[in-house]
């Protein structure tokens, strides 16, 4: 049985990888190194210098390849530098589309360093796609979208944005850290580029910073892995290696994510001093039907309100919260809270925030994979 034929709880192990050359170590060694030795200038095995390749980065390259059902894993120094490579796809006045819930690290990058070059970007919620397609014009050139978003789990139909944009001529890139290929694979949906910030779900225990880029087409791998050494935001030897050893327990984590995430959903959805709850698996939810087609799940990242809607009312409850840490980023075994609105979304304008839901009162939540009665219990104290 080919490798390439595996499903994916056996690919998240085997996928793309192959014992360690030198000794058949099962792990991958750490090539703790930045050059490599020559026999003549030019005769190497392979590697030349770490900024352009490494042996443990590749081997997390062709992880990342195989989970996403791609032919080309990129590894970067962190989500935003995966993002900054694809941006640097594009020419001064070129035009992006985005999603208007995006994460706010995206949209400072875009914004605060991106448009002094020229670079314009149209924020659109993409719930409905025929809202995207308005702002089509012959200076666009890629869609850029989370799905589920970050913070209000909207969820964008893949497989209509991959039809637009190939219709158009337009690069479709796909954020899919909160889904992880776990649950989708947004290349099998028509996108070009999948994006992660691998320091989430991929590692999954909060102790390394690194991105990815998964493609299937062999020119557009090539323009990338052109920027990637050009520009010199590679990952190191340890952190892939941490990143390699954390997608190997990616499906098993994700599945008590997943349940942990619906039973604190469904008590959230029935607390009486609860607001709101933001959460796809919900029939309520606005593209529900659009999530069960192309999720497996619907993952452990919930957001709710508060009744009051208050600044002050969500800060306490996140203060009060004891098993929950309170704390930036996302997807590691640990449950965290976080406040968007001074926390994650900060760099975005209160005004653009809140139009797309982002509030003062909202709460962010990234259910771990401890026991769901001693969370349930925590959120209980907190709320009051």
């Amino acid at each position: 049985m080919s490798k390439k034929d595996l499903r994916f709880n056996s690919k998240t192990i085997h996928g793309g990888q192959h014992p360690d050359k030198a000794y058949g170590a099962v792990m991958p060694p750490i090539y703790q190194t930045s050059t490599y030795a020559q026999t003549t200038p030019g005769g190497h095995q392979g590697y030349e210098y770490s900024r352009s390749g490494n042996p443990t980065r590749t081997a997390l390259e062709n992880a990342l390849a195989s989970i996403e059902n791609g032919n080309y894993g990129l590894a970067f120094a962190s989500g935003l530098s995966a993002m900054d490579a694809v941006i640097k796809l594009l020419e001064p006045g070129d035009e992006v589309i985005s999603t208007n819930d995006l994460y706010g690290g995206s949209y400072r990058l875009f914004r605060r360093v991106f448009e002094k070059y020229g670079i314009k970007f149209h924020f659109v919620g993409m719930q409905d796609i025929n809202a995207v397609a308005e702002k089509i014009n012959n200076k666009t050139k890629l869609l850029w979208l989370e799905t589920p978003t970050n913070p209000m789990m909207n969820v964008v139909d893949l497989e209509a944005a991959s039809q637009l944009a190939k219709k158009h001529n337009l690069l479709l890139a796909v954020d899919n850290t909160f889904a992880t290929p776990y649950l989708q694979q947004p290349l099998d949906f028509g996108a070009d580029i999948v994006m992660h910030s691998a320091t989430k779900y991929l590692g999954g225990h909060s102790d390394v910073v690194v991105g990815a880029l998964v493609v299937k087409d062999k020119e557009l791998a090539e323009k990338l892995y052109f920027i990637q050494n050009a520009s010199g935001a590679v990952c190191g030897p340890m952190d892939s290696f941490l990143t390699l050893r954390g997608i190997k327990t990616l499906h098993v984590r994700m599945q008590r994510h997943c349940e942990n995430g619906e039973a604190i959903a469904n008590y959230l959805a029935k607390h009486p001093k609860i607001e709101k709850v933001y959460w796809p698996g919900f029939k309520s939810h606005p593209n529900h039907e659009v999530a069960r087609k192309q999720m497996k799940g619907f993952g452990g990242m919930i957001s709710f309100i508060p009744k009051g809607s208050s600044f002050e009312d969500a800060v306490k409850i996140v203060e009060k919260l004891q098993v929950f840490t309170l704390a930036e980023s996302l997807g590691g075994v640990e449950s965290l809270a976080g406040h968007p609105a001074s926390m994650t979304h900060a760099s975005i304008p209160k005004e653009e925030r809140e139009k797309s839901g982002v509030v003062d009162g909202l709460i962010r939540l990234s259910v771990g994979i401890e026991d769901v009665d001693d969370l349930i219990a925590d959120l209980e104290q907190a709320i009051g």
